[in-house]
């Protein structure tokens, strides 16, 4: 699997932004996806995942509420909508796969085996 995120962009607090990951690969539809960040000079963290079919999904506390994940599997593409953002939304996003024990959703990021590359995303106050 071959992820592709985009739609990253710089934004005031308070606007929004859609983040979008194009995957690759016939068996998308069966994998939980999750979306993680990394700000400089700090460790990536969990933002959100979803399972296979978009029926279950998890976010960090500092994002519920504000964001959203979704996808599409017709056309292999998980999104990430991101309203009411904040200065501490700044990072760099990454999207992510998960194809061992697919039932499950996880916030650890050591329980995903495909990543994107990234997109930057930077919220001015």
């Amino acid at each position: 699997v071959q992820l592709q995120a985009s739609g990253g962009g710089s934004v005031q607090a308070g606007g929004s932004l859609r983040l979008s990951c194009a995957a690759s690969g016939r068996t998308f539809s069966n994998y939980p996806m999750g979306w993680f960040h990394q700000a400089p000079g700090k460790e990536r963290e969990f933002v959100t995942a979803i399972n296979w079919n978009g029926g279950s999904t998890l976010h960090a506390d500092s994002v519920k509420g504000r964001f959203t994940i979704s996808r599409d599997n017709a056309n292999n593409t998980v999104y990430l909508q991101m309203n009411s953002l904040k200065p501490e939304d700044t990072a760099v996003y990454y999207c992510a796969a998960r194809s061992r024990n697919i039932v499950v959703v996880s916030r650890r990021l050591t329980d995903y085996d495909y990543w994107g590359q990234g997109t930057q995303v930077t919220v001015s106050s």
